[in-house]
């Protein structure tokens, strides 16, 4: 059974870890990367039988992969700097930003 998820695609969140900001890409309902990954990136082992999240990173190029634990809501709504943005989402509005309808 996997916990009800707190956050969803276009919110803005804040990584209370690693002090950034970024906004949710993709969710997964438990951790989906590989056993190698999980040991070597995920050094405080969060539990992978809880939501993760794929998160772009705010003035970066990049994406992470976060567990649900080290998340919160972003203290504020300002936009996120990120190239790939414009590809995933249609608009930024009250305070997230909304995914491309085709």
């Amino acid at each position: 059974m996997t916990s009800k998820l707190k956050f969803f695609v276009g919110q803005i969140v804040h990584h209370n870890r690693f002090n950034y900001r970024g906004v949710v890409i993709d969710v997964d309902a438990t951790f989906q990367g590989s056993d190698a990954w999980y040991e070597q990136v995920a050094r405080s082992r969060p539990p992978k039988e809880q939501p993760w999240y794929r998160v772009v990173v705010d003035g970066g190029e990049h994406e992470t992969y976060v567990a649900e634990r080290h998340l919160e809501v972003a203290p504020d709504d300002a936009p996120v700097s990120h190239p790939a943005l414009s590809e995933l989402f249609s608009c930024y509005k009250d305070g997230t930003y909304q995914l491309q309808t085709h």
